[in-house]
């Protein structure tokens, strides 16, 4: 029977489970520092804690459970990661730096079924959630990989952004977010950890009631129901008006900015015209809320949709500047790789099957 990782485990989960088995917290406190400071790839290297007590630990958990498989390394620095999971599924984690310092793009589903008609992580239907182990390894095995090249970088940032929609994982991704943020281990900033949904209206209710205190970003891709029903099939079930509801909720019980992303499609989504539709549909909220433009990284399998010209994208900004609306043009990592979210996996696949990939 293959074990689980013990990565899943928050640290009151962690204290919970092992005072079942007769230890104190004070156990529980030393492998959780073993883990996530020291980062130790086995129990036996746990040199402090009782041998019975490694003994129970290895017989229910193991520590990693991914391997990778490929990894590709931009010349502006940004790595992708294809993971195996152990049941032989793969999924993508990019490490990206900035100024600020290094950040995690995660994955939360192994497929994604938001049928969003633009994005190369849909076209493999979801076949599973991931688990709360399975999301902080990917950290995890990113931060191994920075100590290995022994230069003392860390993991600073973390966006939930990668295949899959986090709010349809959403227990899973509220431990994972509990354990990377937790002071005696990872400790990354709640402000340093931005979830990213295509607009789960409860869920995002339910994320506001959670007090993570984490930052929250919306793909809106569409200022009006005919396009976005166009281009993110979700709003059939999920209209704007709903949406905006559960992002008012959002707003008032928090009073957190959040982050609206348009991604710029040419000729589809990216007129003057869409501009001022936007700055109408978001003005009341415009005191929270920044518009973040993302360039679309053109994939063969939607060849429907080109990336807006350089003019578009600079005249959608001027008219929502001018609109009074904060905005800001994303900063393109991995051009030269695999960019777009869920490309690598798919043509990775595509490779061991010798099939062509179609869209769930």
């Amino acid at each position: 029977m293959k074990l689980s990782s013990i990565y899943g485990l928050t640290f009151d989960q962690l204290v919970a489970w092992l005072a079942e088995k007769g230890y104190k917290k004070s156990r529980a406190l030393q492998v959780w520092d073993w883990l996530y400071r020291k980062r130790v790839a086995s129990f036996a290297e746990m040199t402090d804690v009782k041998e019975d007590c490694l003994a129970t630990l290895s017989e229910h958990y193991a520590i990693h459970t991914l391997n990778e498989h490929t990894r590709q390394e931009s010349a502006d620095g940004t790595m992708k990661f294809l993971f195996k999971l152990s049941d032989g599924n793969l999924i993508e984690t990019v490490l990206m730096r900035h100024k600020f310092g290094l950040s995690v793009c995660v994955t939360t589903q192994v497929g994604c079924n938001i049928g969003c008609s633009f994005c190369a992580s849909g076209l493999l239907a979801k076949s599973r959630d991931l688990s709360a182990a399975e999301i902080v390894e990917q950290i995890m095995k990113v931060q191994f990989h920075l100590d290995a090249m022994g230069k003392a970088e860390r993991v600073s940032h973390i966006v939930v952004m990668g295949i899959g929609e986090p709010f349809d994982n959403f227990v899973n991704m509220v431990d994972f977010i509990r354990v990377v943020k937790d002071q005696k281990g990872l400790d990354i900033a709640a402000r340093h950890i931005t979830v990213s949904t295509s607009g789960l209206a409860g869920k995002i209710k339910e994320f506001a009631d959670s007090d993570l205190k984490v930052n929250l970003a919306i793909s809106l891709h569409a200022p009006t129901n005919e396009l976005r029903t166009r281009i993110m099939k979700i709003n059939k079930a999920i209209p704007i008006e709903t949406l905006m509801e559960a992002i008012e909720y959002y707003l008032e019980k928090t009073n957190r900015r959040i982050t609206l992303e348009y991604i710029l499609l040419k000729d589809v989504n990216d007129g003057r015209e869409h501009a001022l539709q936007l700055a109408e549909l978001i003005g009341h909220i415009r005191q929270l809320a920044n518009v973040n433009l993302i360039p679309y990284n053109p994939v063969d399998e939607h060849s429907q949709y080109q990336r807006s010209e350089r003019e578009s994208v600079r005249a959608f900004y001027d008219t929502l500047k001018k609109q009074g609306i904060s905005c800001s043009v994303r900063l393109e990592h991995g051009t030269d790789i695999d960019a777009a979210c869920g490309q690598l996996r798919s043509k990775q696949i595509k490779k061991s099957t010798g099939d062509s990939v179609v869209a769930g």
